[in-house]
């Protein structure tokens, strides 16, 4: 099976399972993202394995990244009482105490590591778990964001193809352009468009056109930023799970990056909308 043939079914079953996970409801998203989580977790903290002065058990700091997704998504699922999301911050407190322990040349190194990837992996995908809960639309905005970063990812890359001559960030990411950038962020509107008409009433048209104008910048930008983390760590993949495309990091960078703009922007439309419906006389 040659690599496009690869890429394609795994990113076809990947696109599947995603969107049927949040679509199905509130477990299989926890369920979908959980195992998410892990992976991303295991992959972030196995990329200094080789790093000299970087010594982080991936093993520990997987299960303390699982152990807040867990409180968290189990908390705002109203599985466990809200109360319990007060507990990470011990948790997370108490979790620096191991480098007392460890006695390792450079303990900040590895407690900074090792928080980072709660911030970067753990949050963005507990994000998207709150965001399809909230969601009481027709058509969910956590799916909704999902289609409007893959059709970026896939225009970006099919216009930087055709027409792409100018570099945009060439030290960090050779091959992307800025005419790449600007194809990927036009079809991106006006696919947001088609979703406000054809899935919503007409009246998220501004919720959607804004959400592209997020997603573009935002899902470029995660792009770059995972690159960077393997290129000043001189690695290619992030891992191997999803073959032809990588590792989950490898697959999620935008998403990552992307969600905690797109939240926001998500709850400040609600409010300002009902905001307005409610004095709406």
């Amino acid at each position: 099976m040659n690599n496009i043939t690869q890429r394609a079914i795994t990113g076809s079953l990947f696109v599947f399972l995603v969107i049927a996970s949040l679509w199905y409801g509130d477990v299989s998203t926890v369920i979908l993202f959980g195992i998410f989580t892990i992976f991303g977790l295991i992959e972030f903290y196995q990329l200094f394995n080789q790093h000299e002065s970087v010594k982080v058990s991936w093993k520990f700091a997987t299960a303390v990244g699982f152990l807040v997704f867990s409180i968290l998504s189990a908390s705002f699922m109203d599985w466990i009482p809200l109360i319990f999301i007060f507990f990470l911050f011990p948790i997370l407190f108490l979790n620096m105490l191991i480098e007392l322990w460890k006695k390792e040349d450079q303990p900040i190194y590895n407690i900074a590591i090792q928080m980072l990837g709660i911030v970067y992996i753990v949050f963005p995908f507990y994000l998207m778990v709150e965001l399809n809960k909230q969601s009481s639309h027709d058509f969910p905005r956590a799916i909704g964001m999902f289609l409007l970063i893959w059709t970026n990812d896939t225009f970006a890359f099919l216009s930087g193809k055709f027409f792409g001559k100018t570099k945009l960030f060439e030290r960090i990411s050779p091959k992307k352009t800025w005419e790449g950038t600007v194809g990927g962020g036009v079809l991106t509107i006006i696919v947001a468009i088609l979703l406000a008409f054809f899935y919503n009433d007409k009246q998220d048209l501004g919720f959607w056109v804004g959400a592209a104008i997020i997603v573009v910048p935002s899902a470029v930008l995660g792009d770059l930023l995972e690159s960077l983390f393997k290129r000043n760590l001189n690695i290619k993949d992030s891992g191997k799970f999803l073959p032809g495309h990588g590792g989950i990091l490898d697959r999620f960078d935008a998403a990552l990056f992307t969600v905690p703009f797109y939240y926001c922007w998500s709850l400040f439309y609600s409010y300002y909308y009902n905001s307005i419906t409610l004095f709406d006389f």
